[in-house]
This record gives structure tokens, sequence and C-alpha cells, in this order.
């Protein structure tokens, strides 16, 4: 994949691929075959050992026989050559097998159990063995006919744009490449012995002069290496055991020094790459004894409240009662989900002593990031520069990582904007790593108000960041001057540099476009050294078609990462969310990576923290108390749940593979325990049920399938039907595309070796087609989820229901960072967003209420599941709560009936126990009081506004198929000041049901204070329990009415409005009252002396 080879433009349905290249570029030349001994089982080449020799199975007669096939022999066959019948022997690097034990030959236990490589090289043979039968040996055809009609000319396509077409350049796999599957016309080879009589017998030649041994002949030896390695092993154990134990839980131990210096470096590699570790009893256990007697605190209180009703006011009464229930109940929901949270800590220098060693080649595992935007108008292109930068920027080896830049509006802003970021990078990265710099965002960096200079000691640094300041702002500027030119659309439409019509000018109909920035070739800094790779992709879009907005191009991304890089893993970033911490890849690696965390954990979950929010928060913009509290808990459990950016996937999680599970989690859950009885505990009772778990297909495990299954069929298959009935089950679930398919059997990823990038690019517009996802399970069981605004929700629930562990990951300094809409009707339409996502959730089949209970979702999970969807609706009785001070108020009646000591005990002990339950929480999550505060005054906001929208728009939506477009919310690059946006006021219909409330309650505490001084000293009493009622409402919905007033040092008219009516009400109330009237209507009697 070459780098400025030109844009790739075209459409798989209508038979269109284009090639749009600036003057003077020359196209990407194809890979050259490489011609090697191929095997006589399945036609593939025999491939080589480690040490760069070929591979010979069997030492008699040097069968040709590949490695897979040979393993398959191994462990399935009857472990004997083909030809000459002669048992195998045990190679290095593979696994034993029965019968191993009595071989005297040589043996290789030091790498018994490390047998990754070997197994990732035998996935990638066989996943290329497949896209090869499924591309040139498809349903029984010759070759012959296959490579004749794939060489036959095609009809000159219409070309999009006045650029080259691409049939001259996008070559296929050649003829010889198509004939290495071998001479059968096409058809599977049969795994029996089989010799070309045509071909002579390869015979391995001996030279007698050596020793026997150095060929693997009667190698004796291995009993003493089976000695050194146990006297090895014995040695390591003796150190840690006088080690003992860490030190600080840091990897230090007692004994060795402050480094464990005295540790071999193969024991420190083989230390794991994070901890985990509770939270200290001494603050936790107060913490859960609170929520146990606050429970049981509101059993009494309900017990009381609902056996006593108000006679005189039994309307309010019912409602305040079916209120506090569903509080309870909602509450019930959000606490029991932080009973477990946990901090974890990682050891980068562990996994850099495992997996990246400095002056050996790299095994960290590849990385494709995501990075989504669909207006650059709203988005501004800086603000998505700035992202790009950090990531090219990130420390990571450098072709272990792939930037896939997603432009759902097919704008030509966005594709300039981002070619003068991959010309600005050249600079600016090795910058970055040069004087190791945080953040590397540039606008960021140079924005920070901190001693530049310090922990920097070369003394070109001044002189350096002067002059790449400088280089930034002149790349600002021109950024800026290609936003000002897309103010205007020119009438025909815009045009590229060279004249060629901009394909995606209808963004609503436009071909799928792909442009390869940065890659292999020419992709070098200003220093010489290579640069990530750096893709622009536009899917395809056209009328008739669903393309379900960010899902969709999430999905898209997915695939045409899957065919050009294949990276294991994947992170997902909004335009406006840049790395922080340039070393947050490698944070996540250490729990991805992990031999055994690593196989079960569908995603590592960052927090999101925010730039340019004003130091009062408000609106509780930084969302602390969800990031830091609820999920920290929620990571004590199954994990976190996904909330859109700042997430690490594995790609075989994304694929709808199940996890790689231990005999413990296959174990039942407790309410299984508690409704079927304890299990025995005998082996076979534990083996019986951990192979029903493991062939029982469910409902939340669909599709049903797990990789080892597919590899053992791939490998297995000893006829024709049966590999096409395995190809048309792939291609059910993931599509038409051969590469693709032979992409998602690569557990360790990596690009199929023998396609060249013409054909790999020509495959990567089929799998961003409008329709390539019809009739396959992408966005039903596979990818980002269909079917709600709030797709990380969904997706997540369903990787937990198979069975996935998520990770919540927080080192110190935080790993990314974005920006929030700190203005107050922004804030209000993201809220909004968020909540009819969860009641679109709420109301359909994979609502974790009724869905997933035959699979692997633990109950404290589904509690937190249900509670992030069902909290839209507590909005319905949070305003009629709300209400009920102020009618309160205006009616003179009340709630509650006056109440004994005994009463007033559990009222006073319920405030106690909330009070009491928010600090104990503040304490172990080391959130800030204020910080909390806004919270709870936001939860109240946005309950009585978005969520009660969202409730109406979810039901309209799903009952009468109105649907609601959510509107992007706007990322501000604060060119008017300093917190500018934060003074914005823009009305919209959310802003009424809280300001009616407002107006509401303020009239109902003029009332009531106005009816207390006409009645006497003996109506203060009961007033006050109603004021403190309307007070809580007034003091919650108080940043609301700072947001009304806008700034401060001005009284807008909206409070001179809201004045004379309040003066107008109390006037009339003050006629209805009629102090001066006596209500005694009794003719009155003189009073005599004893009167």
């Amino acid at each position: 994949m070459e780098a400025n080879a030109g844009m790739v433009a075209g459409s798989h349905n209508r038979n269109e691929l284009v090639l749009i290249r600036h003057e003077g570029d020359v196209g990407p030349k194809p890979l050259k075959d490489l011609d090697s001994q191929k095997c006589h089982i399945c036609g593939d080449n025999v491939g080589v050992t480690a040490d760069g020799e070929l591979f010979v199975a069997c030492n008699e007669c040097a069968f040709p026989v590949c490695r897979p096939c040979y393993e398959y022999e191994r462990k399935e066959g009857n472990k004997s050559c083909p030809q000459c019948k002669t048992r195998y022997k045990r190679h290095k690097g593979s696994p034993r097998v029965e019968g191993d034990e009595e071989e005297d030959d040589v043996d290789d236990l030091e790498n018994e159990f490390n047998y990754s490589q070997v197994r990732k090289n035998a996935k990638q043979e066989r996943a290329e063995a497949m896209m090869h039968w499924q591309m040139y040996g498809r349903g029984g055809e010759d070759v012959d006919s296959v490579t004749s009609s794939r060489q036959e000319p095609r009809s000159q396509a219409p070309l999009l744009t006045n650029g080259q077409p691409v049939s001259g350049e996008f070559t296929d796999v050649s003829s010889e490449h198509a004939a290495a599957n071998g001479s059968t016309g096409g058809k599977r080879v049969h795994s029996l012995p089989y010799a070309d009589p045509n071909q002579p017998v390869q015979v391995r030649i001996v030279d007698p002069s050596k020793d026997l041994n150095s060929y693997g002949l009667g190698n004796v030896d291995w009993k003493e290496r089976v000695e050194s390695w146990k006297l090895k092993q014995e040695k390591s154990m003796l150190q840690m055991t006088s080690g003992g134990r860490y030190a600080d839980g840091k990897g230090d131990m007692e004994g060795t020094g402050s480094n464990g210096e005295g540790l071999p470096l193969a024991d420190e590699a083989r230390q794991p790459l994070h901890r985990s570790f509770p939270i200290s009893s001494s603050k936790l256990t107060p913490y859960r004894i609170v929520i146990v007697l606050r429970l049981i605190i509101l059993g009494f209180f309900f017990h009381y409240r609902v056996l006593t009703p108000v006679n005189d006011a039994y309307p309010l009464w019912l409602v305040s009662v079916i209120c506090e229930i569903w509080f309870a109940v909602s509450w019930i929901l959000d606490q029991f989900p932080k009973w477990m949270p946990i901090n974890r800590e990682t050891f980068l220098d562990r996994l850099a002593l495992r997996h990246d060693r400095e002056g050996e080649p790299s095994q960290l595992a590849a990385v494709d990031i995501f990075v989504s935007t669909v207006d650059p108008l709203k988005e501004p292109p800086i603000v998505t520069a700035n992202t790009v930068l950090s990531i090219l920027a990130v420390d990571y080896p450098v072709h272990k990582v792939s930037c896939y830049v997603s432009d759902d509006g097919s704008a030509m802003l966005t594709f300039e904007a981002l070619s003068e970021t991959s010309e600005f990078s050249r600079k600016w990265v090795p910058f970055c790593k040069k004087y190791n710099i945080e953040p590397r965002a540039p606008e960021f960096y140079f924005a920070q108000k901190i001693d530049y200079l310090k922990d920097k000691v070369q003394p070109s640094f001044v002189k350096d960041r002067r002059a790449m300041k400088r280089e930034y702002e002149e790349f600002k500027i021109r950024i800026n001057a290609l936003v000002a030119k897309a103010q205007k659309v020119p009438e025909e439409g815009w045009t590229m540099q060279d004249g060629t019509p901009w394909p995606g000018n209808n963004p609503r109909d436009h071909p799928g476009m792909i442009q390869v920035f940065l890659g292999h070739s020419g992709a070098l800094d200003t220093d010489g050294n290579e640069l990530p790779r750096l893709v622009y992709v536009s899917r395809e879009k056209r009328p008739g078609f669903q393309h379900h907005k960010k899902a969709g191009a999430m999905n898209a991304l997915v695939r045409v990462s899957a065919v050009l890089t294949n990276g294991p893993f994947l992170l997902n970033l909004d335009c406006d969310h840049y790395i922080n911490n340039s070393k947050a890849l490698r944070e996540a690696m250490c729990f991805m990576m992990d031999p055994v965390v690593g196989k079960k954990t569908c995603y590592v979950q960052f927090p999101q923290r925010f730039d340019g929010i004003d130091r009062h928060d408000r609106y509780a913009n930084r969302n602390t108390v969800f990031f830091d509290i609820n999920l920290k808990g929620q990571d004590g459990i199954q994990g976190p749940v996904y909330v859109g950016t700042g997430c690490c996937f594995n790609r075989q999680a994304l694929y709808g593979y199940d996890p790689v599970l231990t005999e413990k989690d296959l174990e039942p859950n407790c309410f299984f325990k508690c409704c079927c009885g304890p299990r025995k505990k005998g082996k076979k009772a534990t083996k019986n049920y951990g192979d029903k778990k493991r062939n029982k297909r469910t409902e939340s495990t669909i599709p049903i399938f797990s990789l080892e299954d597919i590899e053992e069929g791939v490998e297995g298959y000893d006829d024709e039907k049966s590999l096409l009935m395995s190809q048309k089950s792939l291609e059910k679930r993931f599509g038409q595309s051969s590469v693709l398919i032979a992409a998602t059997l690569m557990e360790d990823g990596g690009a199929p070796q023998s396609a060249n990038p013409a054909s790999l690019m020509k495959e990567a517009i089929h799998v961003i087609s409008c329709g390539y996802e019809d009739k396959s399970e992408w966005g039903k069981e596979i990818g980002w989820i269909y079917g709600s605004v709030t797709e990380d929700i969904l997706t997540g629930f369903k990787m937990h229901a198979r069975g996935w562990i998520s990770i919540y990951c927080m080192p110190t300094r935080p790993a990314f960072k974005g920006s929030a809409p700190i203005n107050l009707s922004d804030r209000l339409n993201q809220v909004l967003r968020w909540a009819l996502g969860s009641v679109e959730i709420l109301l359909s089949r994979h609502c974790p209420i009724w869905y997933g209970y035959s699979g692997r979702l633990k109950p404290l999970q589904r509690l937190a599941y249900i509670n992030t969807i069902v909290y839209p609706i507590t909005s319905l009785p949070l305003i009629a709560y709300c209400t009920l001070p102020a009618v309160c108020l205006l009616t003179n009646k009340f709630i509650i009936p006056e109440i004994s000591n005994f009463a007033s005990f559990w009222f006073i002990s319920l405030f106690i126990s909330i009070f009491a339950t928010g600090i104990l929480e503040l304490r172990w999550s080391t959130v800030g009081i204020d910080e909390w505060w806004r919270n709870e005054q936001f939860w109240v906001i946005g309950g009585v506004s978005a969520h009660l929208f969202a409730v109406f728009q979810g039901l309209l939506k799903v009952l009468a198929g109105i649907d609601t477009n959510f509107t992007v919310t706007s990322k501000s690059s604060d060119d008017d000041g300093e917190f500018s946006e934060l003074y914005v006021f823009k009305w919209t219909t959310l802003l009424i049901p809280p300001t009616t409330l407002l107006v509401v309650n303020l009239v109902g505490v003029v009332a009531g204070v106005s009816y207390a001084i006409n009645s006497g000293y003996q109506s203060w009493g009961p007033l006050f329990g109603k004021l403190f009622f309307a007070f809580w409402v007034i003091v919650h919905l108080y940043p609301f009415l700072k947001g009304l007033l806008g700034r401060q040092n001005r009284t807008p008219t909206i409070v001179i409005v809201w004045s004379i009516l309040l003066a107008s009400i109390f006037s009339l109330l003050w006629v209805r009252i009629d102090p001066f009237t006596s209500n005694n209507t009794s003719s009155s009697q003189q009073c005599g002396v004893n009167c």
C-alpha cells in the first residue's frame, strides 16, 4: 500500500473503479509472486522454518508437506508420512502428541508452551489458502476457465472523473498465482497420499560426513536438556520464594534491590503486565454497611408511607408515593453495580521487556485507529487535524500504527485538510519524538500555560520549538483558508487541483473513496524515518439505502481496515478527542496482550476528559461522577460499558466470536446455583458442564461460532462440498468478500501476504459499497450494532452477553482529551441524543431486561445495563415530584400527614443515610464534593427537560415510525475568547419544562409565605416542610436559572418579565386572601369581666 498513489473512487454495484492521480505520480507496482515448493496435500507453499530453511516434514523421504498439514496429520491423522508411512518426528515448536515421549529426537522443551508464533503462521496460511480457494477455485470450476474469465477485457466502465481508469493499474492476481492451487481444475485436493508421476520424487540428501544428530536422526541428548531445564526452573522458583513477595506492587521484590536486579531477565519478563486491586477495606466496608442500612431504612420508610395516607390530599399523596417508589428502584439499579469497585495498574516497562526490546524487532500488536467525522463546518478541520497529528506522533512502533479517517459527509474540505495534515506531520512527528513532548496535538501543546522548559536539557529545544510553532501557525492559516473557501459552494461543484470533479459533490449520492496519504513507501519525515499509515475513507452512499449513521461508518472502517492492514486491535476516537498521553496504546496493550486476560477482553475503555470547560462546570460537562465512580464500580463486575470513544477493541470480539474462557468462567452464576442447587465437585461433573457450555448455542451468542471451530473446520475439510458450505456460511456472516473472510480468520491479524496492493484497494472499495451489508450479519451480530443512535451501549452489551469482559484503564496522565459543549442548549441536545438512544434500546428486542438470560452476562452487570437504558423514564416521576411543592403551597395541603416522633425518626434516618452514602462514595472515589453537587443539579435539569423529550420522541419513533434526526454537537475552536460559548443563549423547546417548574415553584413560595403571614404563627410550622420541598427544586435548577440569565454583568429582559409576572400573581393572591375581611360570620357578643 503505497502513499500518495492517488485516490481510488468507485462503486462495486455499478462496476466503476477510477484512479485519480496527481501530476507526475506513478502507480503502485504489483508485488512479485514468490515461487516455492508446493504442498502435495493442500497445494499451498511448503514454507520455511524459523531458521530460513525449507520446511521438511519427513526426514526419511522429504515428501513435500506444509506445516499446517503436518500439524493436522500429527493431531488428527495417523501421525505418519503419506508417502513412506514413517511416523512423523516432532519438530521444534510443535506441540506434543501421544507417542512423542518415547522418541529420542530433537526436543524443544523450553519453547513447547510458546507456540503463539507458529500458531499465528499456521492460521495465516490456512486463511490465505481459504481466500485463494474462494477466489480461484470456487464452485468446482476449472482453473483455466476462472483465469480466462478474469483475463477477458471488460467493457469500458463509465468514468466518474477525467482521471485514468483503474483497469490498467489495478491488476488482479496473476494466473500463475491462481494456478498455485494445483492442477486439479479448481477442486479441493483430498488429504490422501498422492505423488505426481510427472515430477521427480523429492529426496533429502544426507551428508555421510556429518553426524546424523544434525539431521534429527537418533538424537539422544534430550534427557540432559530436560535436567538442565528443570534445574533452571527450580533456581528461578528459589529466587522468587527467597525474594518473597512484591514490596510495593510495582514489580520490585524484596531482597533483590530497588528494581529487582538480582532476578534473571526472563523472570522479569514473565511478570504480569498489570494488576488489579480492590479499594481499601477501611473505605469500602463502611460504604457497603451504609448501603445495607439505607436499604433497611427504605423498607420501614415505605411501610409508613403506604399505610398512612393523607385523606384530605389523597391524589397528591398517591402521586408522591408512586414517585418515591420509582426513585428507590432507580437508586438500587444505580447503587449495586458500584458494590465492587477496583483499581488497576499497568507496568509499561515489563511490556517493553517482553514485546519491545531495544535492538530487536518489535513484537507489539498492530493497532488500527479510527477517527470519524461528518460535517467539517460543525466539526472544524483544525480540530480533526490535531487529533490525527496526535495519532501519528504516538509512542508506538510506526509500522504497527494505521490511522483511518472516516469522512461520512464526503466533504472535499476534509480531504484537503487531511492532505495538508499529512504534509505537516513530516515535521511535527520527529519534533515530538525527539523532545518527548506531551501532549502531541500542537494546538493544545502550544496553548499550555506551564513551564515548557521543564525537564528539557537539549540546547536546541528552544530554537526548534519556536520554529515548529511558526510552522504550525502557517499550517493553521492554510487550514483556515480552506475553511473560508468552503463557505460558498460553486454551482458546478468542487474540483480537485488537477481539474478533476470531486466525486463526493453530492453527499447523499457518491461512490466510495479511498486515499492513502501516508504508507510504507514515500511516507518519510524530515529525518528520513518512516511514518504511520494515514488513510482517507468515504464510504459509498446511494439513495434508497439505509446507511445507519455513525454505526454504519464504523463498520465500513472495520471492513476496509481488515482488507488493508488487519490490525488485531482497533481504537476508535471522535474527531475532537486527541491522544493526550502518547503511551495510551501501550497502556491498552498491557491488558490486550496479556496471555490470560487478553483472550477474553473485548475492549479497554478509557475515561473521557475534556478541555475548555470553565472552573465551575455549571452543567457537569466533565461527568466525573459517571467516569470515576460508576465505571470504576462496573470494572469490578464484568467491565465498564462502552461510551463511544477512547476505546481499544479486540477485532475478534467485533466479529462476533466467543471469548476463550476458563473453567472458572464457565461455572454457573449464583442464580443458577440457587435454583438448581450446588453441583458436585467431581472432575467428571465439571468436565461435562464445561463441554455443555461450550457446545450450547444461545440467543446471546449469535453468530454461533468460535474461532477454534472454524480453524479446525478449514483444516479438516475432506471434500469440496464441505468447504463450499463453510464458505457460504462465512459469506452469510461477513459478506461477499473473500479477502475480508480470510482476514477474519487471522486471530493475530495481518494482511494476506499473497495479494498485491492494487487488488487490496479494489477489494477495499468493494467492502465499503452501500449494498455490501445486505443479507449479512453486519450491524445485527457483527461490528457496531444498529437499532439505536447510541450504538455504543448496544455494541458493548452484545459483547458482554457473549461472555467477554471489558477493562477500565485510568492512567495517571489522561489518555485522551476532547471538547465538550459548555453551552446550555448544546449540552441539553447532547443529553437528549443519549437519552433517546437508551429509550430505543428499552423498546427493542435487545433490552437488557429480557434479552440474553441464557448467555454469560453477570447479574450485577445486567443491573448496570438496565440502569443505563431506563434512566430516561425517571423524568416522568421527577417532573411530577418537582411540581408537587408548588401545588402543596398553592392549595395549602401536604403529601405527608402530621408525623409522630417514631415516624420522624425514619425520615431523619433516611436523609442521614442519603448524605452518608454520598460522602463515603466520594471518599473511595476521590471525586470532589463540588463535582458531585454539579452532577446532582444537572441530573434534575436534564431529567425534566432532555430526558422527558427523549421518552416521547422514542415512543413516536418506535410506535409511529416518526424518526427524529439528531444534530452534531458543535466543537468550538474558542476564537472569540475563553469560555465564550458559555454565555451564548439559544432558545429551544427543551428549555420550556424547567423554566415552567422554576416559575411555578417561585409562585408557590410567594403564595405560601403570604398565606402564613395572614394566618398567624400557628401556620408557620407546616409551612417550613413545604418551603423546604420547594427550595430543594429551586436549588437544583439554579444552574439552569443562571444559564437563562446569561452573563453575570447584565440583567436580561427575561428577568424583568418574570418579575412583573410574579408581582401580578402576588397581587391576585392577595386580593383572593383578603386579610382585612373577618372569616367569623356569627354575631359578636359583649364580654363581661370574666370573659
